[in-house]
C-alpha cells in the first residue's frame, strides 16, 4: 500500500460521562449514530483510500447496525483498555500493508469537514507529525493546590489540539511500540506520544465546528451543529394502489398478514412500501418507483418490495442527507392494520436504517365508499421528510 492514506478511527471507549443505555459513539444525532457520519467523512473523501474502525468487541451488533450501507469499510479490530492501546490495535491491523501516512481520529469528532481533512494530509506529508489545533479566545490562568493564581499563561503560545491527527505510518507505529515496550500507556493523544518518541510535531489550522461529544450537554448542542449541516428540508408524497385478488395473505409495510385475499400488482404488491418509495423520490426529484423498477420488467415480478425501499433510502445517503420521518396512511375495510403496526414500524426502520421512533402508521377504513369500501382494494399514501445538505440540492 506504498502511497496510500488510512484513516483511523478510534470508537471502542464506553463514553461514561456522557450517560446513556449504549457507548456514545452509538448514541444518536438527529437520527443516526454519531459513529456513522465520522465514518462517513473519511469514506468520502477522495484522498483517502481505506478506514480502519477500532471498536470494542463487545459492541459489534451495535456497531453492523450503526455502518449498515456504508461501503468500503476494513473490518473493525477490537480495542484495548486505553485509547492509545485501542489505536495501536489499529496500527498493527495495517502493519501489513503499511501506508504511507495515517490520519487518527476521534469517533466522538462528527463534525469534521473534507476541508480539514485535506488540511491533515497536507500538513502529515510534509512535516511527518501534524495536528489541528485552534486558538484561544479566552486569558488561560495556572492555579496552584489552593485555587490561587500563580501565572497567567501567554495564550497566543496555547492551542487546543483536535483530531484528525496526521503521521508518517511508521513513524507513529514505532513510536506506538517503543511506548507499550517501555510500560507507558497514558498519553491522551498520539502528538504527546510522538514528542516523547522525540519527534517534532507541527499544528495546523483546526475547526471550531470539528467539537468532541463527551456530556449529555454535548449530545443537545450537537444535535443543533449536526442539523445546521442539513439545512435543505424536503417533503415528498406517494400514493399507490393495488386490487385485491386470489390469495391467503397480504405484504403490508414489509409484514405478511394472512388475509382471505391477496393483493395483485408489482413484485410482491406491498402497497405501504411502495407509497414510501415513492415519498422519498419526490423528496429527492427522482423520477418513481416505476422509473426505477418498471413493472414490465420481468426481473421485478414478485420481488419484495424491501429491495426498493431500500433503494430510495440509498438514495437519499448518496446526496449525503438524512430522513427525517417517514408516515403511512393505509385505507382499506380488511385486513385490520392496528394488530401489526408495531411491527410495520419495526420493519420499516430496519429497512430504511432509522429509528423506529422516525416512522409513522396510521389506517382508516372509507366507510364502506368507493373502491375500498367495496372491498376490491387497499390504498396507501405517505409522506417523506429528509434533510440534504445545501452542497448537495
Amino acid at each position: 500500500m506504498t502511497g496510500t492514506i488510512v484513516a483511523v478511527v478510534v470508537a471502542a471507549g464506553r463514553g461514561e460521562r456522557a450517560g446513556g443505555d449504549v457507548p456514545k459513539q452509538y448514541r444518536d444525532i438527529a437520527g443516526e449514530p454519531m459513529i456513522r457520519p465520522t465514518l462517513r467523512s473519511f469514506l468520502d473523501h477522495p484522498q483517502i483510500d481505506a478506514v480502519q474502525p477500532v471498536i470494542n468487541s463487545s459492541d459489534e451488533s451495535l456497531y453492523r447496525a450503526a455502518t449498515a450501507g456504508l461501503q468500503n469499510l476494513l473490518a473493525p479490530v477490537p480495542g484495548g483498555a486505553t485509547r492509545q492501546a485501542s489505536v495501536r490495535a489499529g496500527l498493527e491491523a495495517l502493519a501489513a500493508s503499511a501506508p504511507e501516512l495515517i490520519l487518527i481520529h476521534d469517533a466522538a469528532r462528527p463534525f469534521l469537514s473534507g476541508a480539514l481533512i485535506g488540511r491533515a494530509i497536507a500538513a502529515g506529508k510534509t512535516a511527518g507529525a501534524a495536528v489541528p489545533g485552534i486558538a484561544i479566545a479566552d486569558t488561560v490562568k495556572a492555579i496552584d493546590g489552593a485555587a490561587s493564581v500563580v501565572e497567567t499563561l501567554d495564550r497566543s503560545r496555547l492551542r487546543i489540539v483536535q483530531t484528525p491527527q496526521a503521521f508518517a505510518f511508521d513513524l507513529i507505529l514505532e513510536a506506538h511500540r517503543r511506548a507499550a515496550k517501555a510500560g507507558l500507556d497514558s498519553f491522551t493523544d498520539d502528538a504527546a506520544l510522538a514528542e516523547w518518541a522525540g519527534h517534532r510535531v507541527k499544528v495546523f489550522e483546526g475547526e471550531a465546528g470539528n467539537v468532541k461529544v463527551t456530556t449529555n450537554d454535548d449530545f443537545a448542542r450537537a444535535e443543533i451543529l449536526h442539523l445546521a449541516g442539513f439545512a435543505d428540508v424536503r417533503i415528498g408524497s406517494g400514493f399507490d394502489v393495488h386490487a385485491f385478488a386470489d390469495g391467503d395473505h397480504v405484504m403490508l409495510g414489509g409484514i405478511r398478514i394472512p388475509h382471505s385475499r391477496g393483493v395483485t400488482g408489482h413484485s410482491d404488491a406491498d402497497v405501504a412500501l411502495h407509497a414510501l418509495v415513492d415519498a422519498i423520490l419526490g423528496a429527492l426529484a427522482d423520477g418513481d418507483i416505476g422509473m426505477h423498477f418498471p413493472p414490465s420488467d420481468p426481473q421485478w415480478k414478485g420481488v419484495s418490495s424491501d429491495r426498493f425501499l431500500a433503494f430510495a433510502c440509498e438514495r437519499v445517503r448518496a446526496r449525503r442527507g438524512m430522513i427525517a420521518h417517514l408516515d403511512v396512511t393505509i385505507v382499506c375495510e380488511a385486513p385490520r392494520v392496528s394488530p401489526h403496526r408495531d411491527a410495520m414500524r419495526a420493519r420499516i426502520a430496519a429497512i430504511a436504517g432509522i429509528a423506529v421512533g422516525r416512522i409513522g402508521i396510521t389506517a382508516t377504513t372509507s366507510e364502506k365508499l368507493g373502491f375500498t369500501g367495496r372491498g376490491e382494494g387497499i390504498v396507501a399514501m405517505a409522506t417523506a421528510t429528509i434533510r440534504l445538505p445545501w452542497s448537495a440540492a
